[in-house]
């Protein structure tokens, strides 16, 4: 009888009552993409942009102004866009590996959230390689 009481106790004692971790919120990963594409964009205002702008026969005065504002701290905003879209891209992943366990009726970032947000974080990087390369 007493080999049965501490089988049970046994049994309880090693259930896993630790709560679920909750789901990723959607806001993380699209926040840190727009900005990461604000720094990128300034990065590559002052000399990538205008060129592809002009080779699709666009206007690029206004790209002026804000390559002047963001020439001084280029350096900083290059760093920023990098930390930044990494940490989207990071915070993404694990909202994908979360919906891919999350049921019918669970609840999971939306499907359009996740692939805006990944069109966000590949046009971030363009942007910033473009800017870093053709500086």
């Amino acid at each position: 009888m007493s080999n049965l009481k501490e089988l049970m106790m046994a049994e309880i004692s090693s259930v896993d009552t630790t709560p679920p971790a909750p789901p990723p919120r959607a806001s993380g990963p699209a926040l840190l993409t727009v900005g990461g594409l604000a720094a990128a964009f300034g990065v590559a205002a002052c000399c990538a942009l205008p060129l592809l702008m002009v080779s699709l026969g666009l206007g690029t005065a206004w790209l002026g102004g804000i390559a002047a504002l963001a020439a001084p701290i280029r350096s900083l905003l290059l760093v920023f866009a990098a930390l930044t879209l990494a940490g989207g891209a990071i915070l993404l992943w694990r909202q994908q590996r979360y919906a891919a366990t999350c049921g019918p009726n669970g609840v999971c970032t939306p499907p359009v959230v996740r692939v805006l947000t990944w069109i966000g974080l590949l046009v971030g990087v363009a942007l910033l390689i473009a800017g870093y390369l053709y500086a």
